[in-house]
């Protein structure tokens, strides 16, 4: 083995050949013959090949570990002002339940990246003033502009996180897909950790409930809540010091539900004509229906982000654009229940948003088709489709911003 790794030592299918026949005699045999021929580029390479050492997972890294433990601390404290005598704990929660993680992922990020400043400061105003307006407003148990103000400022503060997650590189479509993969794994991560932190407290207060011992709500109030805060930030943590934990998984689940979000959207469309039953005076059907638009578009976008890191083919492709055509024709179906319902019954809050965020996710999800189609047409690669979406995200910002501050203020808080 010795004699035949020199004397192909400039031929590097039959070294790969050779070391496929036997591993062991090769890796044996290279280890004699490294020395003296250890200025010959292809046995350094081999040599990395060789004797590459995977990273491992490590749960400490000092400087990472002792900001998130900080972090982790002061939205605890934050969290803990529900205890208070006198809050309103369901109201406390529904204004500042955000606050409690986002803001502080957002502190890592500016951390980690070394952003300037300038741009510091513009975000934590930005925080500020959108904590103080949430928790002015007022009170009125019936007020739909108001709810709606609660359910997208969290969204308009996921889009600030993305401004510190990409940093002064904000232009560049490449960060703001990787704010995308950031949040899909950190997704996935949030649910382990929170499986494994419910699993923790069913064995703990069972083990107190065997003596006698009923901690539940002491354990909630008090201890569990850290959790809303925690397990984020944790999960933001272990994505940066051991992305080898979580970077193949999401991979995974966008290979398996595209296939199935086709072939159920598809069914599901051919049931719905068929059976006669239009979302124009169900409302509850017309938001499952925005909910299910918004899972699809992250799907796609996720999908996308996917094939164009991995070099996917042809059939992936046109199972995307199969499932952006779907969506569009659901999506059709829903702004027509929407502009019925407007005709119909007159402008409300609810109406007006829902329309505002379906035409926004229309739009998009045209841009996305003619792409896709592009691509499948000149059997090219997916960038453009990955730059139209990432140029979209702004747009997404600024319609969520009207909603959370200037809807309650243009219909009087009702």
């Amino acid at each position: 083995m010795k004699e035949k790794i020199i004397n192909n030592i400039h031929n590097p299918a039959e070294l790969e050949k050779l070391y496929q026949s036997d591993k062991n005699s090769f890796e044996k045999a290279f280890a004699t013959i490294f020395e003296s021929h250890s200025q010959e580029t292809t046995i350094q390479i081999w040599r990395e090949r060789l004797y590459y050492k995977e990273v491992g997972t490590s749960l400490y890294v000092k400087k990472e570990f002792g900001i998130i433990l900080i972090l982790i601390l002061i939205a605890g404290l934050i969290a803990n002002i529900s205890n208070i005598h006198g809050v309103n704990a369901e109201l406390f929660f529904a204004r500042n339940g955000s606050f409690i993680i986002i803001p502080f992922i957002a502190v890592f990020f500016l951390w980690k990246g070394n952003v300037n400043m300038k741009t510091s400061i513009i975000l934590a105003a930005l925080f500020g003033i959108s904590a103080v307006y949430i928790n002015l407003l007022p009170n009125p148990r019936t007020s739909s502009s108001i709810n709606l103000s609660y359910i997208h400022l969290p969204i308009f503060l996921w889009c600030i996180l993305g401004y510190a997650y990409v940093g002064e590189a904000y232009k560049h479509s490449e960060k703001r897909i990787g704010f995308f993969k950031f949040n899909g794994d950190l997704l996935v991560m949030s649910v382990v950790l929170f499986l494994a932190g419910m699993l923790f407290t069913v064995i703990t207060m069972g083990l107190f409930e065997l003596i006698g011992i009923k901690i539940g709500i002491f354990y909630f109030q008090y201890i569990a809540i850290w959790g809303i805060g925690g397990i984020p930030l944790v999960a933001t943590y272990l994505i940066h010091t051991n992305p080898q934990i979580i970077n193949k998984v999401t991979p995974i689940i966008a290979k398996i539900f595209t296939p199935m979000a086709f072939i159920t959207l598809a069914i599901y469309l051919v049931a719905i004509i068929s059976k006669g039953k239009y979302p124009h005076h169900d409302r509850n059907l017309l938001l499952i229906y925005n909910a299910l638009l918004i899972g699809v578009l992250a799907l796609i976008f996720f999908s996308v982000a996917e094939i164009e890191k991995n070099k996917k083919g042809y059939y992936n492709t046109v199972l995307l654009f199969g499932l952006s055509v779907l969506t569009l024709v659901i999506n059709s179906i829903a702004l027509s229940a929407i502009s019925y319902r407007l005709l119909e019954y007159g402008i409300t809050p609810n109406r007006i948003v829902v329309l505002g965020g379906n035409l926004l996710i229309f739009v998009n999800l045209l841009i996305v088709a003619i792409q896709l189609i592009k691509a499948i047409k000149n059997n090219t690669e997916l960038t453009e489709v990955q730059n139209c979406i990432a140029k979209y995200l702004p747009i997404y910002a600024v319609w969520v911003g009207i909603v959370a501050f200037l809807i309650p203020l243009l219909f009087n808080f009702k």
